[in-house]
């Protein structure tokens, strides 16, 4: 019996023995796997997410809306919403407007300046004049000095013989009688009867047109900007006509002195039509009431016949309008003879009506006043005495020959 007992106790024992066993082996299999040794790793950022692809979001940072990204609080946003405020760009400064002087007695006060440059002529003759014997040499020194001085072979002799005339009537010769003697002759060979107003009103109701014509170098642009500081000065609204498309950068120039006196400028593309653009400027004056439109055109060379052609193109087409009033032909006083030839093929083409001369400050050949009126038979109106903007003065027998002599 008792060993039947201790039989039964140790069989009890040896199934929970075997139960002990199979329930530690699925504990053993429930557990995590024992983390190995804590070693440093290294990883790398994660990549960006290629087009059309949405990043997968972390554990540390769970994915967001849109609304959350760009608005993170909404309702404050809405509270208080940040102003943007605009760029704010800056107008260019408007060019300041200049009242040129007037032009009444212009050519007086640059009297100066002129006499400068002219005592060769004037003061030239008046010593050979005060000579006491005026023998042959003396008379031939006297044309000399007119030949120099451009005044042109014809009325050269013309002057010398009336000089020699009236010299031998008078018998004496005191400084202040050649003075007024050779005033009246000079004042007699430029002409009194010459009309040499610039025609600034029209004679139907448009506005009056004036073309400046002229060879490169002379000064041409210049001129069409003093001249219309001349007419501003006098009263006069004035509308530009940029029509010299050939030289680089006229227009700018031309517009610039616009600008300052406040005249409008029409201009067109570089190497443009240039009788379109001078039509345009012309219907542009009518269309503002403008009184004088001032067409500055290219400065062509007088012995290139096609240029030369073009010009009368453009005189055609403006008198499409109506007729031009003036035509004024700008010349170098330098240039002497040679400024003569230009002024017959000018004449020749498009039918000049007056004369500016410049550059008179730079030379001693004042002659040339004289000589281009006898060539063309029409009136120096004005000239320029320097680079200032109001050295372009109308011109005046009377005080440009007291320049030349002096008191």
């Amino acid at each position: 019996m008792e060993i039947l007992i201790l039989a039964v106790v140790i069989a009890l024992v040896a199934v929970g023995a075997i139960s002990g066993l199979v329930v530690s082996s699925r504990k053993k299999k429930q557990l995590p796997p024992t983390a190995p040794p804590s070693t440093p790793t290294i990883t790398a950022p994660p990549a960006e997410p290629q087009v059309g692809e949405d990043a997968a979001p972390t554990a540390q940072e769970p994915r967001r809306t849109i609304e959350e990204v760009v608005l993170p609080d909404a309702e404050t946003a809405l509270e208080s919403p940040v102003a943007v405020e605009d760029p704010v760009v800056e107008a260019p400064p408007a060019p300041e407007i200049e009242v040129p002087e007037p032009t009444a007695g212009r050519l007086v006060r640059l009297r100066a300046r002129l006499a400068r440059s002219q005592n060769t002529l004037g003061k030239g003759l008046l010593t050979l004049l005060s000579r006491e014997h005026l023998d042959e040499d003396t008379w031939e020194e006297i044309e000399e000095t007119l030949l120099i001085a451009d005044v042109g072979v014809a009325p050269t002799q013309e002057l010398v013989d009336r000089l020699r005339e009236r010299v031998k009537v008078l018998g004496t010769r005191t400084p202040a009688d050649l003075r007024a003697l050779l005033k009246e002759e000079l004042v007699a060979l430029l002409g009194t009867d010459f009309d040499r107003a610039v025609k600034t009103e029209s004679g139907v109701d448009t506005p009056a047109v004036i073309m400046v014509v002229g060879v490169n170098g002379t000064g041409k642009t210049t001129t069409t900007g003093k001249l219309a500081r001349v007419l501003v000065a006098d009263g006069r609204s004035v509308v530009l006509g940029a029509a010299d498309t050939f030289r680089a950068a006229a227009a700018d120039q031309l517009q610039t002195w616009g600008d300052r006196v406040g005249a409008r400028t029409v201009r067109g593309p570089e190497g443009g039509d240039p009788a379109s653009i001078a039509y345009d400027a012309v219907k542009e004056g009518i269309a503002e009431g403008a009184d004088v439109v001032l067409i500055d055109t290219a400065g062509r060379l007088h012995t290139k016949t096609g240029l030369m052609d073009e010009l009368g193109k453009v005189k055609r087409v403006v008198e499409k309008h109506g007729p031009l009033d003036e035509i004024l032909l700008v010349l170098d006083a330098t240039t002497g003879q040679n400024g003569l030839t230009q002024a017959r093929v000018f004449a020749e083409v498009v039918d000049v009506t007056g004369i500016v001369l410049t550059k008179l400050d730079g030379t001693a050949k004042g002659g040339i006043v004289i000589a281009v009126q006898r060539e063309l038979g029409v009136p120096v109106k004005l000239i320029g005495l320097g680079e200032g903007a109001d050295d372009l003065a109308p011109f005046e027998p009377e005080a440009f020959v007291d320049a030349l002599i002096g008191d």
